[in-house]
């Protein structure tokens, strides 16, 4: 069984994979002030609510968009391991085509995404990942991955909505009973809930559009699940995406070289 730990701007999402089975997905806060050991100490507790012992634990991979916390969270696995972590960067196997202007310059997570698309959903494959940003990843016919798209977050969309205006109040995300709201709460959460759906939709045709075909689109992230269930166009939700992907990785790295 091995560790996967995904860190965002926002959230750490953090799950234990046995074979291909992912066996939790749970999310912290992203947090710079905390140190080596309180992270130990959250990950410990991780493992006593899902009953898992370290000894169960023979490897880590991480990947990371926020460079200061990754010596951090290297440090508390190797505490709590006493073995060093792999982490997604230069210099790891991914067997991804990367066809950009500077493929160093993609984001781990976009990597990762990739890899476990191709894996469980082929190619071609459109991959949404819904956090702190909004990324879209596509991967071509010739399992090439030739490109994406970055919008504004659902959160940081409503954040800088509420902020910026005097009288918005603050909202959830629940959808709203009707597309034409009736009053203020009503409103917003048809704009930022319907509004995203339908922003998603555009961006999946006008991709279609320019590829010359169409795709499977497999959506993750945190609030995926708030938003995909409104869209039109089919979009799968795999919660488990970028975790499986580090799984993949993972024993990409470790398999033995064969003679």
């Amino acid at each position: 069984m091995i560790l996967a730990i995904d860190i965002g701007n926002t959230n750490i999402v953090i799950g234990c994979i046995e074979g291909e089975e992912v066996r939790f997905v749970e999310r912290v806060s992203t947090n710079l002030s905390k140190t080596e050991l309180e992270y130990v100490v959250e990950f410990r507790t991780l493992f006593d609510l899902y009953r898992i012992s370290l000894e169960d634990i023979s490897g880590s991979i991480i990947s990371s968009v926020v460079p200061p916390l990754n010596n951090i969270v290297k440090a508390a696995l190797q505490k709590l391991f006493h073995k060093a972590p792999l982490v997604v960067g230069p210099g790891v196997k991914t067997g991804l085509n990367i066809l950009m202007d500077n493929p160093g310059q993609l984001g781990s997570d976009l990597v990762v995404n990739a890899v476990a698309g191709l894996h469980y959903y082929g190619a071609p494959i459109i991959m949404i990942d819904m956090g702190t940003a909004t990324t879209i990843s596509v991967v071509d016919d010739r399992k090439n991955y030739i490109g994406g798209m970055i919008l504004p977050g659902v959160k940081v969309s409503l954040e800088s909505l509420v902020n910026r205006t005097s009288q918005l109040p603050r909202i959830s995300l629940d959808a709203p009973r009707k597309v034409i709201g009736k009053n203020t709460i009503e409103c917003m959460k048809s704009g930022i809930v319907m509004g995203q759906a339908a922003c998603l939709d555009g961006m999946i045709e006008r991709i279609f559009d320019e590829l010359g075909y169409e795709a499977p689109v497999v959506a993750t992230g945190g609030l995926s699940g708030s938003i995909v269930p409104y869209c039109k166009r089919k979009i799968i939700y795999d919660n488990e995406l970028t975790l499986k992907g580090l799984g993949i990785i993972y024993h990409k790295n470790m398999e033995e070289p064969r003679g």
